[in-house]
């Protein structure tokens, strides 16, 4: 069975699966975004009791930040199943209904834990979370290798970018100075959609953590010469606002990072737990954290308030009583960004 005959096969029994009706991609790409939420570390099989919450919150956009099932299996069989399971979930279906959804993966949902490039089934459970996340069959992510893709939301002069990075496909062992996280393909993608960004606000979704470098678990500090671009590369492009989410912890946490003095600190938002969570996690250390974490179930919301100069964003963690847990506000001066040549409304 060739590569074409496997995902048309796999897509089918997705389909016969997913038997009450279709989830939300979004359509509306011109309308401002005021409120963004998002999560991770999903168990298809557990109590599932944040959905009702977080669309009492009324999110313009919901962001899948991996571990949205926990796959863990070579058979892609397994995986689908439990993709189906979720889909249909009772508290999630309602959600996914009318509720626009973006994602990317981490370890569980992409194959097992701790999984890199090494994964063997990695072509095919990126299509069963493509087909997941509704991803029209037109679209560029599935063209190309990994998970990774971008969408741009808001009218000019009001917009948000949601870049999606993968940081599984691609991965090769951690530990080397030299050690790749993203690969070349998906370094000069991000390098050519940072360059041609129009948005005031563009946010990077990655499943393992940005900043913090003192826990001894899965963070983009264990891929050094990855990092060290990417920050790099967010000093050369010198974007007006730059927001970092990730997941992957178990619990939740905001983190700061002064990369040069004259521009906005890097802020990351780490959201992680919304059907279990590190409960018992009493320290750990984390030299950019900004006051303490949390440590229950939860999740993360943006919220945009659009002034004539400045964007005014307030982060918080909200949890499964829809009590805010952590909160951290900042502002973005709203610079003009030259119209580039290309579709606004359109995904990449």
């Amino acid at each position: 069975m060739t590569r074409v005959e496997r995902c048309q096969f796999y897509f089918f029994i997705f389909l016969l699966l997913v038997t009450t009706g279709l989830g939300f991609y979004p359509t509306d790409f011109s309308s401002p975004i005021d409120r963004i939420a998002f999560g991770s570390c999903n168990r298809e099989t557990l109590p599932q009791p944040l959905w009702r919450v977080i669309q009492s919150n009324r999110p313009d956009l919901w962001i899948w930040m991996g571990d949205n099932i926990y796959g863990d299996s070579e058979d892609v069989g397994v995986i689908a199943k439990k993709y189906e399971v979720q889909f249909n979930h009772p508290d999630y279906q309602p959600f996914r209904q009318v509720q626009a959804i973006i994602g990317t993966w981490d370890d569980h949902d992409y194959g097992w834990n701790n999984a890199g490039a090494e994964y063997p089934k990695k072509a095919d459970t990126r299509d069963l979370a493509l087909d997941f996340l509704e991803v029209p069959a037109d679209h560029p992510r599935r063209e190309r290798k990994g998970l990774y893709g971008t969408h741009i939301f808001g009218p000019i002069g009001k917009q948000v970018q949601v870049v999606l990075l993968d940081g599984r496909y691609f991965a090769e062992k951690p530990g080397m100075p030299e050690a790749d996280l993203l690969g070349s393909r998906q370094e000069e993608w991000l390098r050519i959609t940072l360059d041609e960004s129009t948005a005031q606000v563009i946010l990077l979704v990655s499943g393992i953590q940005f900043l913090p470098e003192d826990h001894k678990y899965e963070k983009w500090a264990n891929f050094p010469r990855s990092r060290q671009w990417l920050f790099r590369l967010l000093e050369d492009e010198n974007l007006p606002g730059i927001i970092l989410l990730s997941g992957d912890r178990h619990f939740h946490e905001i983190s700061e990072l002064q990369l040069t003095a004259s521009r906005p600190p890097l802020v990351e938002i780490t959201s992680s737990g919304m059907t279990h969570s590190w409960e018992s996690l009493q320290s750990e250390p984390n030299r950019h954290r900004v006051g303490t974490f949390y440590n229950g179930k939860g999740f993360g919301m943006l919220h945009f308030n659009w002034e004539p100069e400045t964007v005014q964003v307030t982060a918080e963690i909200r949890n499964d009583a829809d009590k805010s847990a952590l909160q951290h506000s900042f502002t973005f001066p709203l610079t003009p960004v030259p119209t580039k040549d290309r579709n606004l409304a359109a995904a990449d």
